[in-house]
Formats: structure tokens, C-alpha cells, sequence
């Protein structure tokens, strides 16, 4: 794989990576755990659904910490979508969000130009991608549907690297 990233936090080694067949029973572990936007029935995303939208119509990535997987984030290049982005509620506000949001996003639009997402309203997700600098688009059925192009994300990355920089 060889694009590992690899990040210090308070003592914790994180590693970010594509995710591998290997990570799709503890990427439901990570999915299942979740407060927010959890599955009415765990069995509704299956492992052959993360192999399909990981391997077949997109890709993955991973967080790991001491060799367990905490977040995952995973994009759709058939319905131009984000699949999902989720973290293990003990590993909140740590950044891993951010990283894994960044990453998908960095390759998803080296491939397309737009995308969307949806998720439930009133959630701390939506307060993310809200602060993130996804467009709402109105409802995709009962979810706040955001959408986001290439040059938005641009832009976005632009004015976060002149922030940091002050420039």
C-alpha cells in the first residue's frame, strides 16, 4: 500500500490507510458501536456490502490504533457518494474524523466532480460536514442531503492551509 500516514496524539500512534479486506470485521465493530446514525438492524449493511462499496464501486480507508480499527470512511464513485465516515465514540475528537473526511475527499475528486452525502438531521455528523463546507441540498428521505464539487473542496483546502499559515 505504501501511503500510510502516521499521526501522534496524546501518546497514541494512529495510522491511516486504505482499508483491506481484512479491516471489514472491524469496521462493523466501528459501525455498530456508533450514538448517532445507528442502524436500526445491524444486519442492513452486510460484510459483502463494505467489500462491494470498498472494492467494487470505490474505496476505503482506515484508522488504526494498537491494531484495531477506530474510524473508517468510505466513497462511492457509481452514485457519486460518500458510503460512509464513522468513528468509535471512545475515539472522538481526536482528529481521525477530520483525517479520514480529508483523505476520501482528496481521492475522490482526483476521479469525480461532484459528490453528495446524507445523514440524519440534528446530529453532531451534520454540524461536521456543515462545518466541513458541505452545501445542504435540501432531504434525501428522512436525511439532510449535502453536496460538495471539486472546486469547493479546493477552495475549502485553500483557505484552511492560509488559516494555518497565516497568510
Amino acid at each position: 500500500m505504501g501511503n500510510n500516514i502516521t499521526f501522534i496524539f496524546r501518546h497514541l500512534t494512529m495510522i491511516f490507510r486504505e482499508a483491506t479486506v481484512d479491516d471489514i470485521k472491524q469496521i462493523q465493530i466501528v459501525r455498530n458501536s456508533v450514538k448517532e446514525n445507528a442502524l436500526s438492524d445491524p444486519n442492513l449493511v452486510t460484510d459483502q456490502d463494505c467489500n462491494v462499496f470498498m472494492f467494487q464501486r470505490g474505496k476505503g480507508w482506515v484508522c488504526e490504533i494498537d491494531n484495531t480499527v477506530v474510524g473508517f470512511a468510505i466513497a462511492d464513485l457509481v452514485n457519486n457518494n460518500i458510503w460512509a465516515l464513522f468513528l468509535h465514540p471512545n475515539h472522538e475528537h481526536k482528529g481521525i474524523g477530520r483525517k479520514l473526511h480529508d483523505m476520501m475527499l482528496d481521492w475522490y475528486f482526483s476521479k469525480q466532480d461532484n459528490v453528495w452525502l446524507g445523514t440524519a438531521p440534528g446530529t453532531r455528523a451534520e454540524l461536521f460536514y456543515q462545518k466541513s463546507g458541505w452545501r445542504k441540498a435540501g432531504m434525501y428521505g428522512k436525511e439532510t442531503k449535502f453536496e460538495m464539487t471539486a472546486e469547493e473542496w479546493k477552495s475549502i483546502k485553500q483557505t484552511r492551509k492560509t488559516m494555518i499559515l497565516g497568510i
